[in-house]
């Protein structure tokens, strides 16, 4: 049951087409990693106009807005990312991208315009007691050295401190407006691996005058199929994905060299362990059986999305109150994807949770030419932003600290 003194869908419902005619100026108009000058500017831009206080800069285009309410010391941080992703979008709509080879394709837009759509409602009823930090971040996309590695590496929250912070992802493939949690890892830690098998190239008639890294490269390919089924707990989830492999200019033509670029997903980091392990031995082994040489460079990417238990609770009891039992998923199952909240998750308690986006058809897979952002979650998620704000700072105040 809808509480009268808390934010609810109908309160944020004026405001829909504000919102969707945000969306569409941030669609049009896409960034990517830490190139989000005009998007922040346009973020800053906003949330002074609503009364918050605005530091920008941080990690280079990220954003901070702060509004502070009573004399509550509690803290609360919500997060959306702004950057776009290096697509040529295919989409024929008015607000498709305007630039060639950039566009919105994980919904980022979205996420935005919601955070800010919260930010407006909040500002106007001012029915909260504590320390709202809205974090705009860059570079989700980047994959490593994203934004939000350098926005906590930067002293995120030593300058803005939160007693717990949350973010939101749109979900392709569940009915729009509805909720999925949760608790402990939700996402996978992510991975990379880039491989150089080097060996000697020379004509494609005198094989036995070279050392073919085609050949070496392609039984890497199959051998490291076995990484996973052979060496890691059936119980335990692992990916090792070959998604590039580069070499050769001609037929006739054996080359000197060939690149690798593979992709690690795990949830454990005894397993994550395993696998680089695993990988770079059995890269190494098979290398030197063809007689060419193998170069690992192994990047640790993205740690695991790990959601704390308290705020998880809170977070699922505010999507009841606003969708219905019906409308949310409490235990989500764990999803191989990997997302840079994890390292706001490291330095502080808090939880990732998804928003379904609608079907896959019609154009709305993550990554795709075609994707768009459903603009049904503008209000729903708006309106989940500022009740679960309300509720963390209003609430809770009365109840003492999550922790104690």
């Amino acid at each position: 049951m809808l509480l009268p003194d808390l934010s609810s869908i109908a309160d944020i419902a004026p405001l829909e087409s504000d919102l969707r005619q945000l969306r569409y100026a941030l669609h049009c108009c896409p960034e990517l990693a830490f190139e989000e000058t005009q998007t922040a500017a346009m973020v800053a831009s906003r949330l002074r106009e609503y009364g918050y206080v605005v530091e920008t800069g941080i990690a280079g285009t990220g954003v901070v807005g702060t509004l502070r309410l009573g004399s509550g010391a509690r803290r609360i941080g919500i997060r959306a990312d702004m950057d776009g992703l290096p697509i040529d979008e295919l989409n024929t709509f008015d607000h498709k991208s305007r630039f060639s080879g950039r566009m919105h394709a994980c919904g980022h837009d979205g996420h935005t315009a919601m955070l800010l759509g919260a930010a407006r409602h909040l500002a106007e009823r001012r029915r909260f007691d504590g320390t709202l930090h809205l974090i705009f971040q860059p570079a989700e996309e980047k994959g490593f050295d994203s934004g939000a590695k350098r926005m906590v590496e930067q002293g995120l929250f030593t300058r803005f401190p939160c007693d717990a912070v949350f973010a939101m992802h749109n979900h392709p493939g569940r009915p729009a407006g509805t909720f999925m949690f949760r608790k402990g890892p939700f996402l996978a830690a992510g991975d990379r691996v880039f491989i150089r098998i080097i060996g000697k190239g020379g004509h494609a008639a005198r094989p036995h005058l070279t050392c073919d890294p085609i050949v070496a490269a392609s039984s890497i390919v199959m051998a490291l199929q076995t990484v996973v089924s052979r060496n890691v707990d059936p119980a335990k989830p692992a990916v090792v994905t070959i998604g590039k492999i580069a070499g050769g200019t001609a037929p006739n033509i054996i080359p000197g060299e060939v690149e690798l670029s593979i992709s690690v997903r795990s949830f454990d980091e005894d397993v994550r362990r395993l696998l680089k392990e695993r990988i770079t031995k059995l890269v190494h082994a098979q290398a030197d059986s063809f007689g060419v040489t193998a170069h690992i460079d192994y990047a640790e990417g993205y740690p695991v999305v790990t959601n704390a238990a308290a705020e998880t609770d809170l977070a699922i009891q505010v999507a009841k109150e606003l969708v219905g039992d019906a409308n949310v998923t409490e235990n989500m199952e764990q999803l191989m994807g990997s997302e840079d909240f994890a390292y706001m998750l490291q330095a502080c308690p808090g939880t990732f949770l998804r928003i379904g986006n609608g079907p896959h058809e019609g154009g709305r897979s993550l990554h795709s030419a075609t994707y768009d952002f459903n603009d049904e979650n503008l209000i729903v998620g708006a309106a989940f932003w500022a009740r679960l704000v309300e509720r963390y700072l209003q609430e809770y105040r009365a109840r003492g600290s999550m922790h104690s």
